[in-house]
């Protein structure tokens, strides 16, 4: 239980960043963890193995990719547990062997999307949305990336570097010069923490500017997401919760114990409605946010319970 406490940990720390990579983290450390074990009855197994899941899920609440991956990874329908860990490491297998998969199927589907010339504005740091960037290089087209800051963490500075290393010419904004810049663009392309069944895009916060934006310009906005970070549960009514972090991200703390009446928000997500989305690139396929629904229905395969 302590490698996997110590991946959970890192998780919220956010020192394993990235939905996609967050899945994956915590698949290997739920197997892993389901590997030791091996000597306890089947009841008992079941009792940890849900203690284990829950401890992972509650790190961080927004990015469904987690619950998604720890749900598709624990299921099992054994009655023994030298069967259920077969099981369980199987999923775990399978699932990481996906996930690596699907960035290169999205980076393909999604650079067919991108046009010689283009100038592409990017949020955050996506392990998706980079892949459809770099693979439209590859394909030997001319384009240039514009990447915001992505306060107050900026994990721009991740993706900047990534793609200067890269080859690709790169510029980096403060987010506030997004609807400035815009102007220069010819196409968004982001990531995705959560997609609800109405098509709408949880991701980092500043997400929404962006696509407002891009709306004001006529300029048309990609999301490159896996399937696995659409959220079943919101079939069902529920809302995606919106984490909001520790303050010290954004003010040092002695300046705010200097501001007594000073409070600060740090939300670490936003919601961008599907209206201003133009396509949702998977692993899957390329598909309008409208069909997000069938997308969770036939894709994710999670069972849910009213």
């Amino acid at each position: 239980m302590d490698d996997l406490e110590s991946i959970a940990e890192k998780i919220r720390t956010m020192e394993i960043r990235g939905a996609g990579r967050i899945a994956v983290a915590a698949s290997a450390a739920l197997r892993d963890y389901a590997r030791t074990l091996g000597s306890l009855d089947i009841e008992e197994f079941n009792v940890k193995l849900e203690e284990a899941a829950r401890t992972l899920v509650e790190t961080r609440p927004t990015a469904v990719s987690l619950p998604n991956a720890v749900e598709l990874t624990k299921r099992h329908s054994s009655l023994r547990v030298d069967e259920a860990i077969d099981e369980i490491v199987d999923n775990a297998d399978r699932f990481i062997t996906n996930a690596g998969e699907a960035l290169g199927k999205i980076g393909r589907i999604g650079a067919e999307r991108v046009r010689d010339g283009d100038v592409i504005m990017t949020h955050c740091n996506s392990h998706a949305a980079i892949s459809i960037i770099k693979t439209a290089f590859d394909h030997g087209k001319d384009i240039s990336v514009i990447a915001t800051e992505s306060r107050p963490r900026r994990q721009g500075f991740i993706t900047i570097k990534e793609l200067s290393d890269y080859g690709i010419p790169t510029t980096l904004i403060v987010d506030s010069a997004v609807r400035l810049t815009m102007k220069e663009v010819d196409l968004v392309v982001v990531g995705a923490d959560s997609i609800s069944v109405n098509g709408a895009l949880i991701n980092k916060i500043g997400t929404s500017q962006l696509a407002l934006a891009a709306q004001e310009a006529r300029r048309n906005v990609i999301v490159a997401a896996e399937t696995y970070k659409f959220s079943p549960r919101t079939l069902l009514g529920e809302m995606v919760e919106i984490e909001d972090r520790d303050s010290d991200e954004v003010i040092d703390p002695e300046i705010l114990k200097e501001l007594p009446n000073l409070k600060v928000k740090n939300p670490a997500f936003d919601v961008t409605p599907a209206e201003y989305i133009d396509l949702i690139i998977t692993e899957a396929g390329a598909f309008p946010p409208a069909m997000a629904f069938t997308i969770i229905k036939d894709y994710l395969g999670l069972e849910l319970t009213l």
